[in-house]
């Protein structure tokens, strides 16, 4: 019930069809981010695009410039010396056969996942376990290679993996509301962007149609997709 209320008298304070600029929007979802613990503030982007065809994929990693306040579980497929440089670099797991048996028992406990081009026989025959979940090395977004180090320290510092579903919507975090409203604006300035600088060949007409700010437990803000570039 005050849960309810809480989010009744959020809901109050938006003008459901009003397109926000993104300073006011931040302004006012930070302000509606009231719940208990520090909530994700999260981006949505409509874009003019139907993934299901091959050129019109949108997808990629971006490190925002000021992290997402979210530590990333990484788990790297790498045997030998790379086992070692990762786990040296601060994947919480590591390992090859015995990693692979642990994921097709369900026991998937990393959020991002890393493995050398070697490992790419054994992690592909998990395919339909990590790819669901968005968690399938590719070695487009650098999740695959030999830079292991680079690739861990990379996931730390606060990276993102934005994706297009279905519906041709991209959603991702891009703060906590306890970040400073400048913080926020330019880590979604920078996702805009690199969303932006990863139209593909295939979308015709408007690209980026709509977007809209959240906290997650809040309401939605809609915003002004004319204000979204640095």
């Amino acid at each position: 019930m005050a849960k309810n209320k809480r989010l009744n008298a959020a809901r109050a304070t938006v003008e459901r069809n009003k397109p926000y600029g993104l300073t006011e929007a931040v302004a006012l979802v930070k302000g509606n981010a009231k719940a208990k613990f520090d909530e994700t503030i999260e981006l949505s982007l409509n874009l003019g695009i139907d993934p299901r065809h091959a050129d019109q994929m949108v997808r990629g990693l971006i490190s925002l410039p000021n992290g997402t306040g979210k530590t990333l579980r990484v788990g790297v497929f790498a045997r030998g010396p790379k086992a070692e440089e990762a786990k040296a670099a601060g994947a919480e797991v590591v390992g090859a056969e015995d990693l692979a048996e642990k994921v097709q028992n369900g026991e998937i406990e990393f959020d991002r996942c890393i493995a050398t081009p070697d490992m790419m026989a054994l992690v592909g025959r998990l395919g339909k376990i990590l790819g669901p979940r968005g968690l399938m090395p590719n070695p487009r977004l650098g999740t695959v290679t030999m830079d292991v180090k680079g690739a861990v320290a990379a996931a730390k510092s606060g990276q993102v993996e934005y994706r297009a579903e279905k519906a041709g919507i991209v959603h991702a975090g891009v703060g906590k509301a306890s970040f400073d409203e400048a913080k926020l604006v330019e880590n979604i300035q920078a996702l805009v962007d690199a969303v932006q600088k990863a139209r593909p060949s295939g979308a015709k007409g408007t690209y980026l149609k709509k977007a809209a700010l959240s906290s997650s437990q809040g309401p939605g803000v809609r915003l002004d997709v004319t204000t979204l570039s640095a």
